[in-house]
């Protein structure tokens, strides 16, 4: 019997694992590896040592709290992880990056990140770019993803960007490599952990309250589920078999 193939998540925080994302990969006969990069939030340059990427068919970084415009406070990990997705892609890995993770893509293999212009917490809808060449599709349909972010990325110049809204580019492809500037993995008790590093003032300062995020993953979630099984399915049939 041929051994499982295996997906390596690269979680930059307890709170950040592969949930749905995660789970989708394992339906579809992947061992899923979530590996945690930071083990404590207030200690963000403690890093636990990246598995042997060799080990691996398949590379997830996930988001962050932390900010790829400063890479100061997680410069003893940070560039190792820019390394390894560089080696991947010459390697010709498939790379599923979410949200800080896509940044991370996009910084790694020639674009760039910055902080964006209007921070985004909660549900948003996508769409294909206007004038797009070639007819490009939004493989993934509008939504609304989730979304928790206040950096944006500029993709590779030969990335094809799929999807954007009014303030970032949300979706775009490079070769076997996907990058969502969305949350497709959420969970209700996925954001109840998220909501461990975010007290309430900050909350406040982008009018937002714990119960009304929490009541937003009740309404969504269980559509949320069926479309992120959709993305998954997509990214390993039509992307890292390409």
């Amino acid at each position: 019997m041929s051994k499982p193939r295996r997906a390596l998540v690269l979680a930059h925080e307890p709170q950040g694992t592969s949930a749905l994302v995660g789970a989708r990969l394992a339906q579809r006969g992947y061992d899923v590896h979530d590996h945690v990069v930071t083990e404590d939030l207030d200690r963000p340059n403690d890093a636990v040592p990246f598995p042997d990427l060799a080990d691996y068919d398949v590379l997830v970084p996930m988001g962050s709290i932390r900010s790829l415009t400063n890479t100061d406070e997680i410069d003893s990990w940070i560039f190792e992880e820019i390394e390894m997705v560089r080696a991947a892609y010459a390697r010709g890995v498939p790379m599923l990056g979410i949200c800080f993770g896509a940044q991370l893509l996009a910084a790694a293999l020639g674009g760039e990140v910055e902080q964006a212009p209007v921070p985004e917490i909660g549900w948003y809808e996508i769409h294909e770019p206007g004038g797009s060449p070639n007819g490009t599709r939004n493989p993934l349909g509008p939504g609304p993803w989730f979304q928790w972010h206040h950096d944006r990325f500029t993709p590779p110049a030969d990335a094809e960007v799929l999807a954007v809204n009014e303030n970032a580019v949300q979706l775009f492809r490079l070769g076997r490599c996907v990058g969502t500037q969305f949350h497709p993995e959420v969970t209700y008790a996925h954001v109840e952990d998220f909501l461990t590093g975010a007290d309430d003032d900050y909350l406040a300062e982008h009018g937002l309250s714990r119960e009304d995020l929490l009541e937003s993953l009740r309404q969504h979630e269980d559509r949320n589920a069926r479309q992120c099984a959709e993305l998954v399915d997509w990214f390993l049939d039509d992307v890292a078999q390409s």
